[in-house]
């Protein structure tokens, strides 16, 4: 029996490794490739999304308009010197002093105001006297006039008797004519007595105020903002105030509002106010100006504050001028979509999806009011609806939160 030789014995073992190895490498791509397909049909096979919902509700929506604005005075008084000229002598207020109308503010130097009125006195007692003295003379002269008429008529009655003459007729005649004359002047006279008495009673009201006006009273009651007078400086009446008075101490926010939301703000409307070391506040609308500042675009509008302490002129001042406030359909800010077409939200029925046009209106509170579209048993996409279209197939989830979409 022929006995095998080693080297033929080694390639037949070589030949049974190579054939496992083959088989193995067999199997082992039958097996990926049937993975492979599996995978494929998972892939292929239809999902539906899902995707969060919110039901459309009823909610109170507010309209506001921001602001900025500054503290000021309702009515600030400005109170200058009547008389010019005049030194300072006396100031009785200082700031932040409360003043009552008619406390004298200040005083002036008055020495020669006194010599003014009493001057001003003399030439009226002297006026007075004229007219009196011119009085005097009309009664003199209407005797004289009397008593040459009444020689006039007697001359008259015997030159018609032929009991005097010619001559003496004349004289008679004349004597009457200087009598009437003599009235007419003295009544001039008392006419110019008059008329220098008025001038002079004049000139002595002017003294008499120039002098009360030394004499610095408020003109109103409030509060001392300002005092520019000093003692001993030369009243003017050019230049700053002596005082600076807050009237009744009223104060109110000067708030400067963009053009284009003044139109939706009307007097009486609700302010919320946060003012600079004093905090939250609330007011009202009380003058809206009529004029828009051509440069900053910028309209004022007088806001009233509710009385609070520690409230100055000057404290910068924000908040919200409140324009609208009502209760309407909401949906949450995000759902509410826009395109070349107008506004519009995706409503989930029945797991399908419906582009619905709306009309939107305001914002609020992470919501949005619909004015038309939409009723309030229906739900929508509450975001991400842009990566949906009419008629996809989705699965709803009702949102856990109260509300969705970005606050104003």
């Amino acid at each position: 029996m022929n006995q095998p030789r080693p080297g033929m014995a080694a390639t037949r073992g070589r030949r049974r490794l190579k054939l496992v190895a083959c088989a193995l490498m067999l199997l082992s791509m039958s097996t990926s490739a049937h993975a492979d397909g599996s995978a494929t049909a998972a892939v292929v096979a239809p999902v539906t999304p899902r995707i969060t919902v919110s039901e459309v509700s009823a909610r109170v929506v507010i309209g506001r308009v921001p602001f900025s604005g500054t503290l000021v005075p309702v009515q600030e008084v400005l109170v200058f010197p009547q008389v010019s000229g005049f030194a300072i002598d006396q100031l009785n207020f200082d700031i932040g002093d409360a003043v009552d109308k008619g406390d004298i503010l200040a005083n002036l130097n008055k020495r020669s105001l006194e010599a003014q009125l009493a001057q001003a006195d003399a030439e009226l007692a002297r006026a007075l006297a004229a007219v009196s003295q011119a009085r005097s003379q009309i009664t003199s002269a209407e005797a004289s006039a009397v008593q040459a008429r009444a020689g006039l008529d007697r001359s008259e009655r015997l030159m018609t008797s032929g009991n005097i003459t010619q001559s003496s007729l004349d004289q008679a005649v004349a004597t009457a004519q200087t009598a009437e004359a003599a009235l007419s002047s003295a009544k001039d006279g008392l006419a110019v007595a008059e008329a220098q008495l008025q001038q002079v009673q004049a000139q002595r009201d002017i003294a008499a105020l120039n002098f009360d006006h030394a004499t610095i009273r408020a003109p109103a009651s409030g509060i001392v903002s300002a005092r520019n007078g000093q003692i001993g400086a030369i009243a003017t009446s050019g230049g700053e105030p002596i005082f600076r008075l807050i009237a009744d101490a009223d104060i109110e926010v000067e708030a400067e509002i963009i053009e284009t939301a003044l139109g939706q703000i009307n007097v009486d409307d609700r302010v919320t106010l946060d003012i600079a070391g004093i905090g939250a506040s609330v007011g009202a609308v009380r003058r809206i100006a009529p004029v828009v500042d051509t440069r900053s675009r910028l309209g004022t509008v007088r806001i009233t504050p509710e009385a609070t302490s520690g409230l100055r002129p000057g404290l910068f001042t924000s908040g919200w001028i409140v324009t609208e406030e009502r209760e309407a359909l909401t949906v949450p800010a995000a759902a509410v979509l826009a395109d070349r077409d107008g506004t519009f939200v995706l409503v989930v029925e029945d797991g399908v999806i419906e582009k619905r046009p709306v009309t939107a209106g305001l914002i609020w509170d992470g919501r949005r009011e619909i004015v038309s579209g939409v009723t309030g048993s229906e739900f929508v996409v509450a975001r991400a609806g842009a990566f949906f279209s009419d008629g996809d197939s989705v699965d709803p989830v009702l949102s856990e939160t109260a509300d969705e979409g970005s606050g104003q």
